[in-house]
């Protein structure tokens, strides 16, 4: 059966090849963007099966009249999408004031004010589901990424408490974890620091310098994320996190073990520091 989905992003990236890909199978796209015009050919090959609204995620007035209005024109909505969002690469300390509000307010709080203003229309059609794009920084961390990371562990903080308060009503969330991937999000759209020369010797110059010399071939699949979305809207209950590409499973295990090990060797500290039983 086709679904009616509502994805914010959807210019490039996975929202673009996501909604591209529901549209060839016949399902209906709710797509918000801050520029309509680059869905012009979108609109011409496919129709009414495409609804489109600029949206600034960063504008929560904005968005709560977007999401209405895309349920009062759409009636039922089955999936909403966060997926707009971009990466601030640069040591803490290179980064500016506003650059990291504007990563706070799209990545953390325009997914978070998008969910709020989706959920009286999902409990009122008795469910739905909602996909985060999270990402393998959502579970662990690299260097020059700091407020990107910061970005992710927090709207997966948000979800998992979400997840808890809502279920009852028959919404359904998962958290979508990809690796690194060859999109406009690693090749373009990432905002960038002002170098500081006393970090050239250190990782993060490392990792500046290759980025700049081309190194970074990611082997994760965008299209193949895009269809591991849809398929997993087949799972009910849905599955938590769904994570994805070789370098995630890796990266996100490790972190995760090493995580674990140091709980457990901590483990006499942590029982050590309740009352005494009476």
């Amino acid at each position: 059966m086709t679904k009616t989905w509502f994805i914010t992003g959807t210019s490039s990236g996975f929202g673009r090849i996501l909604t591209e890909k529901l549209l060839e199978r016949g399902d209906r796209v709710a797509a918000t963007l801050r520029r309509p015009e680059a869905l012009n050919e979108l609109k011409k090959t496919f129709g009414d099966l495409l609804w489109i609204e600029a949206l600034d995620v960063t504008d929560t007035a904005a968005v709560r009249h977007c999401v209405d209005k895309a349920f009062a024109d759409l009636g039922h909505i089955d999936v909403i999408v966060n997926n707009a969002g971009y990466a601030l690469f640069g040591a803490a300390e290179e980064l500016t004031d506003d650059q990291i509000r504007r990563q706070i307010d799209t990545n953390i709080l325009g997914s978070i004010q998008v969910t709020r203003a989706a959920l009286p229309h999902l409990r009122a059609q008795g469910g739905g589901r909602i996909m985060q794009l999270s990402s393998m920084g959502g579970q662990i961390s690299l260097p020059a990424l700091s407020l990107y990371h910061t970005t992710k562990w927090a709207i997966e903080g948000f979800f998992e408490s979400v997840i808890q308060e809502v279920e009852s009503f028959g919404i359904e969330v998962t958290l979508v974890e990809p690796a690194g991937a060859r999109t406009n999000f690693a090749y373009g759209s990432m905002d960038n620091a002002v170098p500081m020369d006393v970090y050239t010797d250190t990782k993060v110059g490392e990792f500046r310098k290759a980025r700049a010399a081309g190194d970074y071939h990611p082997a994760l699949d965008p299209d193949r994320v895009a269809l591991a979305m849809m398929a997993s809207l087949e799972t009910s209950p849905a599955p938590k996190r769904l994570t994805l590409g070789s370098d995630a499973y890796k990266l996100v295990h490790a972190g995760l073990s090493e995580r674990l090990g140091a709980l457990e060797a901590q483990r006499d500290i942590a029982l050590s520091a309740d009352y005494d039983a009476i």
